[in-house]
């Protein structure tokens, strides 16, 4: 919608200056909406039109600007020209623009935002996205919340702009902590517990398991000698491992459902541990493999990352690792899919494990290494129910869901709802995504219930409660393109609600003339409606009343 206008602005600017339209064009920013005082819808910096040669003080700009202003005139399309801080500042007819927007609105409903010039340019295809990936045989850890939700988010974001997206669920399901599990099973294990809270009995015997092998050298070697007789093909060992796997999947699937999180393929470790012994392999014949004196494998990066960079593939006794297996995943994924770009949505603590997945994956010749990208982030800390530090996700999800309905009880303004629980579930899972989005991922932040879950202020709850009651949409989802940053669509959404609610205060539909209410009806509907349509990509699930 943007384009329309920065087009008719980049035309007169481009007469006067005799320079190209387009790269005028390419030199206009929307003006995000302030909230309290009225702002201009575009600026033009001058000094990005010009070379090096010509870029000079502030003060030289700022002249620059007003000689610029004053050879421009408005016209149909700009109501006002101004002048900031080294810009030229343009103000949109205010009836034209209103029109133009509702009428866009109107026409591209959902896809509203997600089909205008701006995306002209990107480049679209099959976009690969493994996310999630939590370990089975262990309860959903809250841990895994981030990389579920943002992963998520990645996900809508690039199908929504016309991408073919592939969600890949890489299931941490192999390797020393199955070693474990499997021998510490037949010790402290309960095939009438397992069947009654399958994760739960696992998680406890995966704790006792391990503290006994911080005292016992013998249940250390009985969990390797087990996984030994995992990677061997032992029928009894693989038979005991994947009974743990489907019950964990079957767990996991119940949360997701509760997330509205969806995945195309469950893949895991344990499919590619035969795929890396080839990896080893062909690490081999490139010549960049050593041995080690105690017999593991090697690859050398140091002078493709940091001097005292080796990366270990294969451990002395022959057992493959979480890189060799990521490898062979990645290899498999290229072949499998032929992805245009694949994302990784893990927590910052394996950036390290990323750029030397990518540079063995260039060394051994595989040029949609280039392809890969690596979205870290940071922790959550402080994320505790009121029965105190929280390790399981469902106790988030069943914690967020309590305090709303207790909530919603308390407010005289909440409406008699039929599935009170359900629209409870669905506000409090808004607030932990909101509070998660609001800030840089990388960043870590302390989560603080009381602030998620208020009705005011910058908030999921707020969110939800604008759109029951009811910058620029598309160069906001541009940008979350650029980085993958949903902060910016989050403050987008929140400053649109804030001035709906003013509007809601201010434009009454009831007593107005008919015209007057069928037209601020249509602006009520087309603010919901963009109001959910971003929500949705966030991950939200809408409610219509609460």
């Amino acid at each position: 919608m943007a384009w329309q206008f920065r087009s008719a602005i980049a035309e007169q600017v481009s007469r006067v200056l005799g320079l190209p339209s387009e790269r005028v064009a390419k030199c206009i920013q929307t003006v995000p909406v302030h909230r309290k005082h009225e702002s201009p819808d575009f600026q033009l910096f001058v000094s990005s039109l010009f070379e090096d040669d010509h870029k000079g003080s502030t003060c030289n700009h700022q002249k620059m600007a007003q000689q610029l202003a004053a050879k421009l005139v408005c016209d149909s399309v700009i109501s006002e020209i101004g002048t900031n801080r080294g810009s030229v500042t343009f103000k949109i007819n205010r009836n034209l623009l209103t029109r133009a927007i509702l009428n866009k609105i109107k026409k591209d409903g959902s896809n509203y935002g997600l089909n205008t010039e701006i995306f002209s340019t990107l480049r679209r295809g099959r976009t690969v996205v493994e996310f999630s990936s939590p370990n089975i045989a262990k309860k959903f850890h809250v841990g895994h919340l981030r990389s579920t939700i943002i992963g998520n988010f990645i996900a809508n974001l690039k199908e929504a702009v016309g991408n073919e997206v592939i969600r890949i669920n890489y299931l941490g399901d192999w390797g020393l902590q199955f070693g474990l599990l499997g021998a510490g099973f037949s010790k402290f294990g309960s095939e009438e517990k397992l069947v009654a809270n399958p994760l739960q009995h696992l998680f406890e015997v995966y704790v006792k398991v391990n503290q006994a092998a911080e005292k016992d050298e013998d249940v250390k070697l009985s969990a390797q000698a087990f996984l030994r007789r995992m990677e061997g093909g032992d029928p009894d060992a693989l038979s005991l491992w994947k009974n743990f796997r489907d019950l964990s999947i079957q767990e996991y699937a119940k949360v997701y459902e509760r997330l509205a999180v969806r995945f195309d393929d469950y893949s895991g470790e344990s499919f590619y541990k035969e795929k890396s012994d080839d990896v080893v392999k062909q690490l081999e014949r490139t010549g960049i493999l050593q041995i080690t004196d105690n017999g593991a494998a090697v690859v050398d990066l140091s002078e493709e990352i940091n001097p005292s960079a080796f990366s270990t593939v294969m451990r002395s006794d022959g057992t493959s690792l979480y890189i060799t297996r990521d490898v062979a995943a990645a290899i498999d994924r290229m072949e499998r899919y032929n992805f245009n770009e694949m994302i990784y949505v893990t927590d910052k603590s394996q950036i390290n494990h990323f750029q030397q997945l990518f540079k063995i994956l260039k060394i051994m010749g595989k040029d949609q290494a280039d392809c890969c990208r690596h979205v870290p982030f940071g922790l959550v800390r402080g994320m505790k129910t009121r029965r105190g530090e929280v390790v399981f996700l469902e106790d988030v999800l069943d914690e967020a869901r309590s305090r709303m309905l207790q909530n919603m009880a308390m407010t005289r303004t909440s409406k008699q709802l039929e599935h009170p629980s359900d629209t409870a579930e669905k506000i409090g899972i808004a607030a932990l995504i909101v509070q998660d989005f609001k800030g840089q991922l990388l960043s870590d932040y302390k989560f603080d219930w009381d602030q998620a879950l208020q009705s005011t202020g910058d908030t999921g709850v707020f969110l939800q409660y604008t759109h029951a009651r009811l910058h620029r949409y598309d160069e906001v989802i541009y940008k979350c393109l650029e980085d993958y940053q949903p902060r910016y669509l989050v403050t987008y959404l929140m400053t649109l609600g804030h001035l709906a609610n003013v509007a809601h205060r201010t434009m009454h539909v009831k007593g107005s003339s008919p015209e007057v209410a069928r037209a601020r009806l249509l602006f009520f509907n087309n603010i919901q409606m963009i109001l959910g349509n971003g929500m949705r990509l966030l991950g939200i699930t809408p409610v219509n009343n609460m």
